[in-house]
């Protein structure tokens, strides 16, 4: 059995949040200035963030990296297109000509995807590497999902914050059977303090490009993967395998997340 080598990484986002000044985030004037692009990927941190996420996909087994990007994100082409040095792994770039969701960017990327498996995760997110392990175990579909008190305990997530994260519900050999988006406090409550959590930490085949032509935006005007792994599942008979993971996810959505990020994961080595 061939290993999943691909990762496309969603970096098309708006960065609105990112570039909302707080007042009193702690960050530096580079940092400053990059957030307020709302770049979030390349937030320095000794050096932009999404080499770190980058590092643990190659200590993964990773070799190709697809970058979901607008046109306006010429600066993330400059960086790992001239000044990253790479020599572990390939980037790639796709573009999502507007912000239309999360399935409308996963279907920017089919053709570098071709007919092989291939994960995909967010970039403003930094993903343990075990998680990645996981899904480069195997070639057919699945996602990470996140203990619930590991996340409440460890990551730089705030309580309220991850009482809307999604829940992932399994049966008995570890497959997904629904994922409950913006859960009600009876309906988080229900799964217990250990409850498995979706942080978008998936590996897909190629059939997820079809459900992802087949769906109707969702209430906010947006295709979202979730409904898309819905179809995959009930119309093209996909079974999702959910490999539960007890280390933490960051994330760095806005200014207030980048000192918290910072101190996690600034004295970690990367080598690209």
């Amino acid at each position: 059995m061939s290993k999943t080598k691909k990762a496309v990484i969603l970096a098309r986002g708006l960065g609105t949040r990112m570039r909302k000044s707080s007042g009193d985030a702690k960050m530096s004037d580079e940092q400053a200035s990059v957030a307020a692009k709302g770049i979030k990927a390349l937030i320095p941190i000794k050096r932009p963030f999404l080499d770190y996420v980058m590092h643990n996909l190659i200590e993964a087994g990773f070799t190709d990296v697809c970058l979901v990007i607008g046109d306006e994100h010429q600066a993330i082409r400059d960086y790992y297109g001239r000044d990253a040095g790479l020599s572990k792994i390939r980037v790639h770039y796709a573009v999502q000509k507007e912000p239309k969701g999360t399935a409308d960017a996963v279907a920017a990327a089919e053709e570098f995807a071709g007919d092989d498996s291939f994960i995909v995760i967010n970039s403003d997110n930094y993903y343990p590497l075990d998680g990645f392990k996981a899904l480069n175990s195997d070639d057919g579909t699945g996602l990470v999902a996140y203990d619930k008190q590991v996340m409440i305990e460890e990551s730089n997530v705030a309580v309220e914050r991850l009482m809307g994260y999604a829940i992932v519900e399994t049966d008995a050999n570890g497959s997904m059977v629904a994922i409950h988006e913006k859960p009600s406090q009876e309906v988080m409550d229900s799964f217990g303090k250990h409850a498995l959590l979706s942080m978008n930490c998936w590996r897909f085949t190629k059939s997820i490009f079809e459900a992802c032509r087949n769906i109707s935006p969702s209430p906010r005007g947006e295709y979202e993967i979730t409904d898309a792994v819905n179809y995959d599942i009930l119309k093209l008979g996909k079974s999702y395998h959910v490999y539960g993971c007890t280390q933490p996810v960051l994330d760095l959505s806005c200014q207030d997340d980048i000192a918290s990020v910072a101190e996690h994961i600034g004295d970690l080595e990367v080598s690209l």
